[in-house]
């Protein structure tokens, strides 16, 4: 039997080590991780981020606490889910390049890590790659400068196509990659038509226009909202037949014919690598922006095979990676 006094001196050490428990949770870091698009086809890009975290000692549930927040594509939505993250406080947000631009909106000191196919310092985000400035920073793949490349390998894997379709999130994010893929092809003497899309909709109106218009070949522009709807892009290109080139290679894992492209999964490994430093005490605004190195190749041959298409022998030896 525990007597009076014993009673109370375990109740008293109890009651102060409460305020240490409501401390220790207090000083667990808690990051929002915030995307404009669905958090459903970002899974691969989520496992890539924790991978990162735990290279610089950080696991999910141990010693860090991560909130996953969408916008689904509606921009006021992201603005709010924005200001709930600066009110809480978190420690630091992650996010796409429009989740940053609102987070950077939002907060002046809470810092931001970004990942985007654009270019960081023409869209706002960073003063320069190599000195960020501020309270953020972030990882650039650069998929906008690729457009050019993407078309000549299109080319060589539908050298009879003389209208290539275009097709484009009607989103900001994709709006800088638009304008570099119609410069390309206004270089080469090719002809594009393009299509916006912002809806599932638009995206079925936009393969039965392109076929209208007798459109030999597709290439797709990145962006949030695109990659997340990817399988039902990928569906109507083999269904109607139209040889196509992606911007990243997760569609070609899903079905796509081609892409050329830095990896997106490393990007956001990259990510969790620099929220992991910025945790452990680095300033953002020190840490120069990543960009993408490697670029890689990658074609389905089993897709080709399903519709008809003789991939030419020096495009395959070219090939980094090749789906069977």
């Amino acid at each position: 039997m525990i007597s009076r006094r014993q009673f109370v001196a375990r109740l008293g050490a109890g009651a102060a080590a409460w305020p240490l428990m409501a401390r220790a949770q207090q000083t667990t870091p808690v990051i929002g991780f915030l995307r404009s698009a669905s958090l459903a086809d970002a899974t691969n890009l989520i496992h890539a981020f924790r991978e990162g975290l735990r290279e610089i000692g950080y696991i999910e549930g141990q010693n860090v606490v991560i909130e996953y927040r969408s916008a689904e594509n509606d921009p006021e939505r992201l603005t709010v889910l924005t200001i709930e993250f600066v009110r809480r406080p978190v420690a630091l947000i992650v996010g796409n390049v429009l989740s940053a631009l609102a987070a950077k909106a939002a907060t002046a000191t809470i810092p931001i890590v970004f990942a985007t196919g654009t270019d960081p310092v023409r869209d706002g985000l960073v003063s320069s790659l190599n000195r960020p400035g501020g309270n953020i920073t972030g990882v650039s793949f650069l998929a906008e400068r690729l457009g050019a490349k993407r078309l000549e390998l299109l080319h060589q894997l539908a050298p009879t196509a003389t209208n290539i379709a275009g097709l484009v999130a009607r989103t900001p994010d994709a709006a800088s990659e638009r304008q570099e893929l119609e410069e390309a092809a206004q270089t080469i003497g090719q002809r594009l038509t393009i299509s916006e899309v912002a809806t599932d909709r638009d995206i079925e109106s936009a393969f039965t226009a392109f076929v209208a218009l007798g459109a030999g070949a597709l290439i797709v522009v990145g962006g949030a909202f695109m990659f997340g709807n990817r399988e039902q892009i990928v569906a109507l290109a083999a269904r109607h037949r139209l040889p196509a080139s992606y911007p990243l290679r997760e569609y070609v894992a899903a079905g796509g014919l081609m892409s050329y492209a830095p990896s997106i999964t490393e990007a956001y490994r990259q990510v969790g690598v620099y929220a992991g430093r910025i945790l452990k005490g680095d300033k953002a605004g020190d840490l120069p922006v990543m960009q993408s190195t490697k670029f890689d190749l990658v074609i389905n041959i089993k897709t080709a095979k399903a519709m008809g298409i003789t991939v030419p022998p020096l495009l395959l030896a070219r090939a980094d990676e090749v789906i069977e």
